[in-house]
């Protein structure tokens, strides 16, 4: 920090000077608050947030039907699937493939859940 004048000259001068400096700054103030304000812009709604993509299952499963002669399991991001693809847990997995359902030849979901490979 500055050290102030030990002389009372020079610290009645600067006082005087501090005094008008201070005058200003008020004055300042005071013409700035008659002034008209610019309008602040008012808070926009944000744009709507995009559609939240749904989660990709671990794994689903295709019922046997037209075009699908057996129950078929995948997993959830298995290209061959197609878009009929039902999510479902690993346990029911695990069972579908246990009661007879194949496993996708693309994705070999056995494999991560631990199944014996396929008898063909």
């Amino acid at each position: 920090m500055h050290d102030l004048p030990p002389d009372l000259d020079r610290l009645r001068t600067l006082e005087t000077w501090l005094t008008l400096t201070l005058d200003r700054v008020r004055q300042q103030i005071k013409d700035a608050e008659q002034r008209p304000q610019p309008q602040q812009p008012t808070p926009q709604t944000p744009p709507p947030a995009p559609p939240r993509r749904t989660r990709t299952p671990d794994w689903g499963i295709i019922q046997a039907g037209i075009g699908t002669p057996t129950t078929q399991i995948h997993r959830g991001d298995c290209w061959a699937a197609g878009k009929t693809l039902t999510p479902i847990t690993a346990e029911r997995a695990r069972a579908e493939l246990a009661d007879g359902a194949t496993s996708c030849d693309a994705c070999r979901p056995d494999r991560p859940l631990g199944m014996p490979p396929p008898q063909h």
